[in-house]
């Protein structure tokens, strides 16, 4: 993807016109290699089913003159990391990062047809996210065909973990994102009017676990100690520390443990969600969980746990990036906006070293949901803008 001198036939002014129009002539060959993903279920926790879809853009990606390399997982599908047979080595590099991963269990699609419908690709996993890997592959081929020069050699990642946290991936995805000189992430877009993502909150998992004395409840309950009364005490406390206004949700989802009701329980725990907007809060938040004391003397109180995901705030950087997209959005006749997430994604961890702009992925809806879909007519000129954004000068990004 680094031809050289860039070719005279797309001046500065033209070059949105020539990538929107050669799009606009890729729609259906956009929405049919949207159906073949989609069709290759590809859940997080079945190693062998990613092979396929790695197999199917490793393909594409060498149609265009890409060599892609798989990078063998031990309890996942791997990554495929991929980048143009012509790069230029030494030059600087900018990271297009997605995954080919879902929720959705084998066999969701006899449930759940891929199907077209109107403006809309339903299916599992169309909207989060093989629509944003499709847009990958349209965007490349767009900037090879009308030969346009780059300032960095883009260089692909898609990861086959990202709904399960990104355990095995986040080493190869911090490596890479310490030496990038920006990247992208095509997540979905945010909300019916396709928000890009420039800010995504902090989370964190924690497990409360109490320890008391059991006792018989009928013939001397007085001699036990019990760890629900003390768990009821703590999980008045961790939803004291809510505060909506400021960003930050503290959500006790789960409560487990006892053995049954004549017993007074001398063990449970109640697993945690925090969401806080930045790393002031994060810090601020964990200690006010570390510190928590028991109420009742002889009942013990462990934290296990932490945070996971980084915020992804919004940096002088992260908002260079997303000015030039609001700029080069104009130009492709699109008035784009941005919005603060309360979900993590891959973007999270990237942006900690590098300027990072998420949910450059497809317009829909239905994450994770039943009625999940891609608006089709925005799959082009979505490709146009991470087309255009990857031919952008890298100066200004660093503001």
């Amino acid at each position: 993807m680094t031809p050289g001198p860039a070719k005279p036939l797309h001046p500065e002014g033209d070059r949105a016109s020539a990538v929107q129009t050669f799009m606009r002539g890729q729609a259906s060959a956009m929405i049919e290699l949207l159906t073949d993903l989609a069709r290759i279920e590809s859940p997080s926790d079945d190693p062998a089913a990613i092979a396929p879809v790695f197999d199917r853009l490793g393909a594409e990606l060498r149609a265009v003159g890409w060599v892609d390399r798989r990078i063998r997982g031990r309890q996942t599908g791997g990554l495929l990391v991929a980048w143009p047979t012509d790069r230029v080595r030494h030059r600087p590099f900018q990271l297009v990062v997605g995954h080919c991963d879902t929720v959705w269990p084998i066999g969701t699609t006899a449930q759940m047809p891929v199907d077209i419908v109107g403006d809309e690709v339903r299916g599992p996993g169309v909207f989060d996210m093989k629509a944003g890997l499709v847009q990958v592959v349209f965007a490349l081929r767009a900037l090879r065909t009308l030969e346009i020069d780059l300032p960095a050699t883009p260089v692909v990642l898609v990861s086959s973990d990202e709904e399960t946290g990104s355990p095995e991936s986040k080493r190869t995805i911090v490596r890479l994102a310490r030496r990038a000189a920006r990247a992208f992430v095509l997540e979905p877009a945010y909300g019916p009017h396709g928000k890009l993502k420039t800010a995504r909150k902090a989370v964190g998992q924690f497990e409360i676990v109490i320890r008391g004395k059991a006792a018989h409840a009928g013939l001397n309950p007085t001699e036990g100690v019990s760890a629900v009364l003390e768990l009821s005490h703590q999980i008045q406390r961790l939803f004291a520390l809510n505060d909506p206004e400021n960003g930050i949700s503290v959500n006790v989802g789960t409560i487990d443990g006892g053995v049954r009701a004549n017993v007074v329980a001398a063990e449970v725990r109640a697993h945690v969600d925090v969401r806080v907007p930045t790393k002031q809060a994060a810090r601020a938040l964990e200690e006010a969980i570390r510190a928590l004391r028991p109420v009742a003397p002889q009942s013990t109180i462990e934290i296990r746990g932490g945070f996971q995901h980084p915020p992804l705030e919004a940096s002088p950087r992260n908002r260079a990036l997303w000015r030039r997209a609001e700029r080069i959005g104009r130009a492709l006749g699109l008035s784009l906006e941005q919005a603060s997430v309360g979900g993590a994604s891959d973007g999270n961890t990237i942006s900690q070293y590098t300027a990072t702009l998420d949910g450059l992925g497809a317009v829909g809806d239905g994450a994770h949901a039943a009625h999940e879909h891609v608006i089709a007519s925005a799959l082009p000129s979505r490709a146009a803008l991470l087309a255009l954004l990857l031919a952008a000068p890298l100066e200004g990004d660093e503001a």
